[in-house]
């Protein structure tokens, strides 16, 4: 049975972000503007912060899981298709806003997954699933970027929609493990999301979401084709970035365990800090592509780290709560780092956009470093 999960969110993810690599300039041949590039990047956020926090609470209240898997998956296909017929910036901020609808369920699929797994492998059952999730992303980006090159952009929503839909019958076969089979009080699954560990955990993983849906999924296209970037160097721009990723998230419990939780929390942002704050000085697709794949490393290595925390000791029939408003609060950085770096870059030019960006990985290590350690080791209440 995790073998079917797993096939389902490969193609989930591959829905959801096979357009990736040609979504910015797609959109900026509708006519759209920086700041409504940004806009519909930032859709994508806005609607998983808005619907997870809720869908996790209904969620665990009801006891039941798989029909909000199925439900992401269909909404990963429909939004796909929606955006390869949308004509206007508008009607792609519709649809975009679709996708982060399809992307609140992964809420779900992540608490589903650890079920599988006893409560003390949390840590694991998170860099599978992660390392699987970035391996979806992966050959979604590359195969998206080479058929559009081929095909033209219209070609990679067609996939990814088909594929979608693939999915979404495969989804119907999953078997579902059991949970609380009493209805919870929704009162004390809302206590859940206000306990201190949580939110500290979940803050940490709003910066990181901004730093890379400003850069990774965002303007690094944009900046790539300013300094000459084809279509094939997009796509292996993605490529580098999402194989980063990928390793990384599969060595991350590992890393983790060696170093300390703590310690790989701030390398990784001290990768993502450097690597953003260095593309406005790159002219170069070689140097760009380095700092891409550490951006990509430190993303990778800090996600499924993170994910652990949120859930590790929260009791199972409340994880999908804990892991609704870790994923709500995050969302807020998915939104707020492309809407604020095209702001910053329409106001003062993208070079300032990327530094600001940075200057959010500065913020991460700070809010490691400044939190005493006995506050870091605390137990999420449940």
């Amino acid at each position: 049975m995790t073998n079917l999960f797993i096939a389902v969110t490969l193609i989930y993810w591959f829905s959801l972000y096979v357009y990736m690599p040609i979504l910015t300039p797609y959109v900026e041949g509708m006519g759209a503007s920086l700041s409504m590039v940004g806009l519909i990047l930032g859709s994508y956020g806005f609607t998983q912060m808005l619907i997870r926090i809720p869908l996790g609470i209904y969620a665990d209240r009801i006891g039941k899981r798989k029909i909000f898997v199925i439900f992401g998956v269909a909404c990963a296909a429909i939004s796909c298709i929606g955006l390869g017929v949308a004509s206007t910036p508008w009607l792609a901020l519709v649809f975009r806003g679709l996708a982060g609808v399809a992307a609140a369920a992964w809420v779900i699929f992540t608490v589903m997954y650890a079920s599988f797994y006893p409560a003390e492998q949390s840590g694991k059952a998170m860099a599978v699933i992660m390392f699987y999730t970035s391996l979806g992303q992966l050959v979604a980006s590359t195969l998206g970027g080479f058929a559009a090159d081929a095909l033209g952009y219209k070609a990679p929503f067609i996939i990814g929609g088909s594929v979608g839909l693939v999915g979404l019958v495969l989804s119907t076969r999953i078997k579902e493990p059991a949970i609380s089979k009493q209805p919870l009080q929704i009162k004390s699954l809302i206590k859940v999301g206000f306990d201190p560990q949580l939110l500290w955990v979940s803050t940490l993983a709003l910066l990181v979401q901004a730093i890379n849906f400003a850069t990774i999924y965002g303007f690094n296209q944009s900046y790539a084709a300013s300094i000459g970037a084809n279509d094939q160097q997009l796509t292996l721009l993605m490529l580098v970035s999402s194989l980063a990723i990928a390793l990384a998230s599969r060595a991350s419990d590992l890393v983790a365990a060696k170093i300390g939780e703590r310690q790989a929390i701030v390398l990784s942002f001290v990768m993502m800090m450097l690597a953003s704050a260095s593309v406005p000085y790159t002219s170069s697709m070689f140097v760009l592509y380095l700092t891409q794949a550490v951006n990509g490393f430190g993303r990778g290595l800090i996600y499924p780290v993170l994910l652990s925390l949120s859930i590790k000791s929260i009791s199972p029939d409340k994880r999908s709560t804990a892991m609704g408003f870790f994923q709500a609060l995050y969302g807020i950085g998915m939104t707020a780092g492309p809407v604020f770096a095209g702001w910053i870059s329409d106001l003062f030019g993208m070079k300032m956009g990327y530094l600001s960006v940075a200057f959010m990985g500065v913020l991460g290590c700070l809010a490691v470093i400044g939190r005493p350690k006995a506050q870091q080791a605390a137990k999420i209440g449940g």
